[in-house]
């Protein structure tokens, strides 16, 4: 039986993935998601990198059938944008893309993947997809998320009853931890100062008494 504490923290991070910025579902003619930026933060990239950390996991959570890759480069001037691929109106969401199906022929070796190193830039849209893109370099992630559920019609997914009940016990909990980490801190503090006033007090008994010897 899992105890109460392990639980609470299992139930705390599946909350904050399931719920927070990014949690939307996609409609069903978004194909994939492509990411560019930069490693580090500097010279625009904060926001990107911020939008990756904080917005995607929740996307690809509630959207785990739509691929969403990160190419990063190490070149800190290079533009940071994100790729939206859609399905051409004509085209049913049931109906087999080309790119599917040209990734289904391919290799798992030699299918786009997530880089570190820039090896897998945006690629351009299949005969059937139309992209539409978002500049990201110098932008928060507030806006980069704002823009992307304008150009997308993303639905936000809101907490449930019992989800509000459960973040709340979350939150309640955390406040009690903190405050039982105050409690104990002091006391440990309280604790090192008396065992360092007692340490002089023996020094200096223990000068006193050698300087009587003399």
């Amino acid at each position: 039986m899992v105890n109460p504490g392990k639980r609470m923290h299992i139930l705390q991070a599946l909350l904050a993935l399931r719920h927070g910025p990014g949690a939307a579902i996609l409609p069903p003619e978004i194909t994939r998601i492509h990411m560019d930026f930069a490693m580090k933060w500097n010279e625009g990239h904060f926001g990107p990198r911020k939008f990756w950390k904080m917005c995607l996991p929740r996307l690809k959570f509630w959207n785990p059938a739509v691929p969403m890759l990160v190419n990063r480069t190490r070149d800190q001037t290079a533009p940071a944008k994100m790729s939206i691929y859609f399905r051409q109106a004509s085209l049913s969401s049931d109906t087999p893309s080309a790119l599917s199906s040209k990734m289904n022929s391919l290799p798992l070796a030699q299918q786009p993947h997530s880089s570190s190193e820039n090896e897998c830039p945006a690629p351009e849209p299949e005969e059937d997809e139309r992209v539409v893109t978002i500049d990201m370099k110098g932008i928060h992630s507030d806006k980069i998320l704002e823009e992307f559920l304008a150009k997308t019609g993303a639905t936000l997914v809101n907490p449930t009853p019992n989800e509000q009940v459960e973040m709340r016990q979350v939150e309640e909990r955390a406040e009690r931890a903190a405050f039982d980490r105050a409690i104990v801190k002091k006391y440990l503090d309280d604790k090192r100062r008396e065992e360092r006033m007692l340490a002089m007090a023996r020094q200096e008994a223990e000068a006193i008494k050698m300087a009587n010897q003399l």
